[in-house]
């Protein structure tokens, strides 16, 4: 064998532990007892143990330096890429910190969830701030006295920086904040969901929209949780989901979101099985993949007319009087607090708002103990009226309990990245809404396997996007999108 096999021999049993891992972040989440969780705290920060000790494992550089790049091939050449990067970010996070953010942040799970149950922010103040302390003491050993913010987006978005994102925020809130006042002062209001929707009818209409839109159910599954999720990667690729009797667009768009996830990780080449490269390229991307599943497609006037009738015939009802109606309904702006519930048009000032308190309790300029003040004053100012518990508000998310600095604004890049990769779909397939109507989705993410998820982490997160489109990444796709579409329907 030659130094390259040896070291993707290696890296596929890393992988595999990786794999293992997340199984057991799933079954956290899902159906373990309440009272395994200290239990769960020790397994998780030993099997980082094990996986921390092999990615900085001396061999990997001995196998680097013998590799003759001249014969690689331009995916082994990623693949080294990855390893390299790999191995730097672990040789500067010591093992003893990367166990302590591990059993800190499994624990902090099951402490969230009854926190949140009890909209108590003060019980989980000690616990959160905890996990900021060892995330910025971990962000300082990778940012070499650079910045702190920087170096934990890093492992979400490669290549991205808190200034490319500010710029990015700046260049679309001005334009998001006239389009919600416009469409929540129009005259035109589309009619309130009514109704309600048996949760186990609302499962299973969610597994026929996950196989519509291409999830393979032999190699994953769709169970409930608190918080909607997907998980794995290759042959094995879960999904959650939740409902709400009154609300089934929460079960239904939720799950066609991480079905969005889940497609991107079950349709990577399967030659890059268990390998660096063999997953989605960043969260941003990933969410690229959910967000055009559930808005563009999912939320589409000809989709939900399919929808509309299949409700019909599930359920005996639909939320709204006829399809037209039901359109408006499945898009309708309202006044909330959620950001997984918000609609496409204030999504985005959700994310804008946890990007900068998160970004500042990272810099230090924000303690923990001061963050539900934060919040709470930070919402009025952008969305006009008072939280009104700490579970709507500072509480609601999971991300910073489990220690997810630096994920929120893959959210908003991938609604950027969405909304490119939507305009390239609509001029390669002029007759998508004619496919849409008749619930052919496939149309569409054939097209998306193709041009994105097939690559896996082969190219960085801008050229798989670029490549993808053949254009540079811009906000105008999505805005223009947004205007359009919302205009449309409040009649502006």
């Amino acid at each position: 064998m030659t130094a390259f096999d040896d070291l993707m021999a290696f890296q596929r049993d890393t992988q595999a532990l990786a794999e293992i891992a997340g199984r057991l972040g799933w079954d956290q989440e899902t159906v373990m007892p309440e009272g395994a969780a200290p239990q769960r705290a020790e397994e998780m920060a030993a099997i980082e143990n094990v996986l921390h000790a092999r990615r900085i494992d001396p061999r990997i550089s001995e196998w680097l330096e013998a590799v003759e790049a001249s014969k690689l091939t331009p995916a082994d050449a990623a693949q080294i890429r990855e390893i390299r990067r790999a191995q730097t970010r672990a040789l500067k996070v010591p093992v003893d910190l990367s166990m302590a953010i591990a059993r800190a942040t499994s624990a902090a799970q099951r402490k969230w969830a009854d926190a949140r149950a009890k909209d108590d922010f003060t019980a989980f103040c000690p616990v959160l701030e905890e996990i900021v302390a060892l995330r910025r003491e971990e962000a300082a050993a990778l940012a070499n006295g650079g910045d702190l913010y920087d170096a934990l987006l890093d492992d979400y978005e490669p290549g991205a920086s808190g200034q490319d994102i500010q710029t990015m925020f700046d260049a679309m809130r001005s334009r998001l904040v006239k389009l919600r006042d416009a469409a929540l002062g129009s005259a035109h209001q589309p009619e309130k969901v009514i109704g309600t929707y048996p949760a186990k009818k609302q499962m299973k209409l969610s597994a026929k929209l996950a196989r519509t839109f291409g999830y393979d159910l032999t190699h994953g599954r769709i169970d409930k949780a608190v918080h909607p999720f997907s998980s794995g990667s290759g042959l094995d690729v879960r999904i959650t989901t939740r409902t709400s009797d009154t609300d089934p667009f929460n079960c239904f768009y939720s799950t066609i979101h991480e079905v969005g996830h889940a497609c991107y990780e079950q349709n990577v080449d399967r030659a890059y099985l268990l390998t660096p490269i063999g997953r989605g390229a960043s969260m941003g991307v990933h969410e690229s993949q959910s967000r055009i599943y559930e808005n563009q497609l999912g939320r589409s006037r000809a989709f939900s007319a399919w929808l509309f009738d299949r409700m019909q015939r599930r359920f005996g009802h639909a939320p709204a009087s006829d399809a037209d109606a039901f359109y408006g309904t499945v898009n309708r702006l309202e006044k909330g607090y959620i950001r997984t519930e918000s609609d496409e048009v204030q999504y985005n000032l959700h994310v804008m708002l946890r990007f900068d308190l998160e970004r500042r309790l990272i810099a230090g300029q924000l303690d923990v103990a001061d963050l539900e003040e934060a919040w709470n004053a930070r919402f009025v100012t952008d969305f006009g009226y008072e939280v009104d518990r700490a579970a709507n508000g500072v509480l609601q998310d999971v991300h910073w309990a489990v220690g997810l600095f630096g994920y929120f604004p893959t959210y908003s890049l991938g609604n950027v990245y969405a909304g490119c990769l939507h305009e390239a779909l609509q001029h390669d397939r002029p007759d998508l809404d004619v496919q849409l109507a008749q619930g052919n989705a496939t149309y569409a993410t054939d097209w998306l396997r193709d041009k994105v998820q097939r690559h896996g982490a082969l190219c960085a997160p801008q050229a798989v996007i670029e490549g993808a489109t053949g254009k540079p990444v811009s906000v105008e796709p999505l805005l223009a999108y947004l205007e359009a579409k919302f205009g449309e329907i409040y009649r502006l």
